[in-house]
């Protein structure tokens, strides 16, 4: 699969304090999760992969462009939507948002019909005229993607998309984020707090901690992997169940109280559980699959 993002012994040094320090990572998905406590450096990689900071060592590529060289290139195929608001108070949310498609490289009559679209597919499109200024806060939220997808871009960066929303809109952005990765060639890469927007949005994760790279795992492989995990309940202590779970190849952890944590091969299923425990003696009161949340692998990798 073709890299995304390659960030190559990448770092980064603001005045003489080093933020990111020597970044290896390859990003295939085709929506990467960025995340990290605060300080973590998450917003530095984001400035630097926008040609923003200049990298004191190494380098990063996106789409095979180098972020020292060809910053030019990399202003067309990168769209951003920014965690603090950047706008001018008394400018048309239209006005606004045609500027930065025409500063992504849009001629102005394109540019003004690309924006013209982006309105109406965030649902502004009544909004489009009025000022800015006046935009509530779920409003900019939905200004601020518009202008970061009105070029086309093939990788949209959004930085705690979700931030301040109520439910209602959180909903909608999760669900136009959605959109977004499903249309072919384009990518994603999500900052965010928020480990259920990344959960529900991304299938790659790249975990920063004090400007390294803490974790980097494929969720889609992770959930694979957890697939054959059963947290189960038995209606009476049964050593012998545990015993025969082990016979047939089942990793198992027994706390003594009618509770087994059980791994299974490939092969038994969970109609096999319930015919192993009535031949010996007991039943399953509860059986729940158990799959490794992005908070437990978040957990993981601070640690």
């Amino acid at each position: 699969m073709a890299a995304i993002i390659e960030l190559e012994q990448l770092e980064v040094t603001l005045g003489r304090r080093v933020i990111l320090s020597r970044l290896s990572a390859t990003l295939t998905g085709k929506s990467i999760g960025l995340l990290g406590p605060n300080g973590a450096g998450k917003s530095t990689l984001i400035n630097t992969l926008l040609g923003y900071y200049p990298p004191t060592f190494g380098t990063a590529r996106v789409f095979g462009h180098d972020i020292r060289k060809d910053a030019r290139a990399l202003r067309s195929l990168i769209g951003f939507m920014p965690e603090n608001d950047s706008f001018i108070a008394s400018m048309s949310g239209l006005r606004y948002v045609r500027m930065m498609a025409e500063l992504s490289g849009l001629p102005p009559a394109q540019a003004l019909e690309r924006a013209h679209e982006a309105f109406y597919y965030v649902g502004l499109g009544e909004q489009r005229y009025r000022p800015i200024g006046g935009y509530s806060l779920g409003m900019r939220q939905m200004a601020k993607l518009a202008q970061a997808i009105v070029h086309g871009p093939r990788l949209v960066i959004l930085d705690e998309p979700t931030n301040g929303l109520d439910p209602a809109a959180r909903k909608r952005m999760i669900q136009l984020v959605k959109e977004i990765r499903a249309q072919e060639g384009t990518h994603l890469l999500v900052s965010s707090h928020l480990l259920r927007d990344v959960e529900e949005c991304c299938d790659q994760v790249l975990i920063l901690k004090e400007g390294r790279v803490a974790a980097f795992c494929d969720l889609e492989e992770e959930r694979r992997a957890n697939q054959h995990v059963y947290d189960i309940e038995l209606a009476s202590d049964a050593r012998s169940f545990v015993d025969a779970l082990a016979a047939r190849g089942c990793q198992s952890a027994w706390n003594g109280n009618g509770r087994v944590r059980a791994v299974l091969p490939e092969g038994p299923d969970q109609v096999d559980l319930f015919a192993l425990a009535a031949s010996h003696g007991t039943r399953i009161r509860g059986l729940e699959r158990r799959r490794d949340s992005l908070e437990d692998l978040f957990l993981k990798a601070m640690e």
